[in-house]
């Protein structure tokens, strides 16, 4: 399968990592597997499509200059229309959505944004009995996003990643 779009995604932190793979070892260990990506966990910010990538990556490169890490409370699980996507999704924030806000490049986007993380992606029928197991094993948490990182799909090819090193600090009104 040739290469559909890219995405510009937001890398979480090691501790980010370790807590949600734990939910997809429970995942894993209740019979569960998927068809996973080689991806750190992460919440998709923006697609574009194949021939911005030169774009794409002077924007990462841009945003990641301009954000300071942005912290992110991984509140809720949820599943995608259709039910072929488990994920775990952030409250929406100031932050994240000037971080989701700054990456856009004006190209149209199949589908509103929603923040998210994936979880498990599988058959409608396998989502839906994976649920209580990771119900089980779900604890919300506050996270960072500490980089951006742009692939393209399918198949997945890694493109470029940048740590987030700018300048717009945390807002310090801002509470989890």
């Amino acid at each position: 399968m040739a290469e559909q779009f890219l995405t510009l995604m937001a890398d979480l932190d090691d501790d980010s990592q370790r807590r949600m793979g734990e939910w997809y070892s429970a995942l894993k260990q209740a019979g569960f597997s998927g068809i996973q990506t080689p991806l750190p966990y992460h919440i998709s910010l923006s697609t574009y499509p194949l021939d911005l990538e030169q774009e794409a990556v002077a924007l990462m490169e841009k945003v990641a200059a301009d954000f300071s890490p942005v912290p992110v409370h991984i509140s809720h699980i949820g599943i995608f229309p259709g039910g072929k996507v488990l994920f775990g999704a952030p409250e929406r924030s100031a932050e994240l959505t000037a971080l989701h806000d700054a990456c856009e490049l004006g190209a149209p986007q199949p589908h509103p944004w929603t923040p998210h993380a994936t979880l498990l992606i599988d058959t409608p029928e396998t989502i839906c009995a994976a649920v209580p197991t990771l119900v089980r094993s779900f604890s919300p948490f506050v996270g960072t996003i500490v980089r951006l990182h742009l692939c393209a799909f399918w198949p997945t090819r890694e493109i470029a990643s940048v740590a987030l090193s700018g300048g717009r600090k945390k807002n310090p009104t801002l509470s989890f």
